[in-house]
């Protein structure tokens, strides 16, 4: 990965963009599972697009479904 946690982020962040953008609405475990999302990396990353209105995340019965905005 990259050298510092912020590259990290961004490089998780961007595969999580290509993803939706590829696949559209995904449920969170899908997305994850998709990116190979590993440890905090992977929340921090969604908590990033969310944060700069990238993504729209919906609750769901017993999840989250992700999509880009």
């Amino acid at each position: 990965m990259g050298t510092t946690i912020e590259e990290d982020i961004g490089q998780v962040a961007g595969a999580i963009w290509h993803a939706l953008n590829t696949h559209g609405e995904l449920s969170l475990a899908r997305l994850k599972k998709l990116v190979e999302g590993k440890g905090p990396i992977f929340d921090w990353a969604v908590g990033w697009l969310a944060r700069e209105g990238k993504i729209i995340v919906t609750a769901k019965k017993r999840s989250f479904s992700i999509r880009l905005k």
